[in-house]
């Protein structure tokens, strides 16, 4: 007879995947300018979608344009996906639903709202890593 174990594994994870439904893209300045409705400026806007890949460590935003700032406070609610991505590039953890605490570093969020200041080099401000979301939540 056969039986399945779930046995938690430690895995190095070094970048938070987000896919995530804009409901309002006017939420969010990008270089000191409110954003427009119907044509976003902010980097990586696809659609209703902002897709970001954030390193867990320094909280930078990969391949962000040099010299963008933004500021968001987008309403997401449970209109996105987030991925814990391992140092070879695959998934170790994804959830739907609820923002992550760590997209509203300054607080605030209460699972529905992406609250970020983005410097010019694509650093949030005050990024910390908090992988509880994740906790149980394994593929």
């Amino acid at each position: 007879m056969d039986f399945t174990m779930n046995v938690p594994t430690t895995v190095n994870v070094t970048k938070l995947y987000c896919v995530m439904g804009v409901r309002y893209w006017e939420d969010a300045t990008v270089n000191g300018k409110p954003e427009d409705e119907d044509g976003p400026k902010m980097p990586f806007a696809v659609g209703d979608t902002w897709a970001i890949n954030i390193d867990l460590e320094t909280g930078k935003i990969d391949n962000w344009p040099g010299g963008v700032t933004a500021r968001t406070h987008y309403k997401v609610c449970d209109a996105g996906a987030y991925s814990l991505i391992r140092e070879d590039g695959r998934v170790a953890a994804s959830r739907d639903g609820y923002v992550p605490s760590m997209l509203a570093p300054n607080g605030g969020g209460y699972g529905d709202y992406v609250i970020l200041d983005i410097g010019p080099d694509g650093t949030i401000a005050s990024f910390r890593a908090d992988l509880s979301y994740f906790e149980g939540d394994y593929e």
